[in-house]
């Protein structure tokens, strides 16, 4: 079973390694990795599913950060930082994960620079992410956060029609995707209405069809973006700067 790009310079030694310490788990939708502010017990690879990054606020309210697909890492950063979780991690469907424990992975880390500069550029893309978000929901109106939000989600989630339209199944509520791009559930209840209104978009629960991509795409264009291919909250693409 391989765990991904970021451990592809170990040699035989270090997967030995591996192989001793790490143990496969899986989480139930709902269930949690790890909770933010518990101390860092390890870093999760994640090989199947999908998971959230939720952070509180100052006013006790969890926000989703970003969703975590197969091949993502989550705790990376708290590992190498030596600090506590900061956020804390959700399995939304069915979810299997590698854990390697702190130790294990400092011990790698001494002994391979390959690996090293791997989680380093991680970290960088990390960051690049969480910039790119702020931007997002600092300067597009609600209206195109929306729409790129769409059509993010249409690369896992949706399904073409032979019309240029998709449909698309949302994989997180109405207030998780809210949260995702910064405004508040009653924004973007009246974002739907509005985009249902213009033929934009038909909500049905959490199914979504799009009559004509080229609509959606168009509310990018009024917004400032040309498509969804300005930084993409990987998928979610979103924040993950805390990890």
């Amino acid at each position: 079973m391989s765990l991904g790009a970021d451990w592809e310079h170990l040699g035989g030694d270090e997967l030995a390694i591996i192989d001793a310490a790490r143990v496969t788990r899986e989480f139930h939708p709902g269930e949690t990795l790890f909770h933010e502010g518990a101390p860092c017990a390890g870093l999760y690879c994640i090989e199947d599913g999908l998971v959230c990054t939720r952070k509180m606020d100052s006013s006790g309210n969890a926000i989703l950060l970003r969703l975590n697909y197969a091949g993502d890492l989550l705790g990376h950063c708290a590992v190498l930082a030596g600090a506590e979780y900061k956020v804390t991690a959700e399995a939304l469907e069915p979810t299997r994960a590698c854990f390697i424990d702190t130790a294990t992975v400092r011990a790698l880390l001494g002994r391979s620079t390959g690996l090293a500069l791997n989680l380093l550029q991680r970290l960088a893309a990390d960051l690049d992410d969480a910039e790119e978000q702020v931007l997002r929901v600092t300067t597009l109106p609600v209206r195109a956060r929306v729409a790129h939000l769409l059509l993010v989600l249409k690369d896992r989630y949706g399904q073409t029609g032979s019309n240029g339209g998709f449909r698309l199944r949302l994989p997180l509520s109405r207030q998780d995707m809210a949260s995702m791009i910064g405004i508040r559930p009653e924004s973007m209840s009246r974002t739907i209405r509005g985009l249902q209104a213009d033929g934009v978009a038909r909500f049905s629960g959490r199914v979504v069809h799009v009559p004509t991509t080229s609509r959606l795409r168009r509310e990018l264009s009024s917004g400032g973006l040309d498509g969804p291919g300005c930084a993409t909250p990987r998928p979610a693409e979103m924040i993950q700067g805390q990890l």
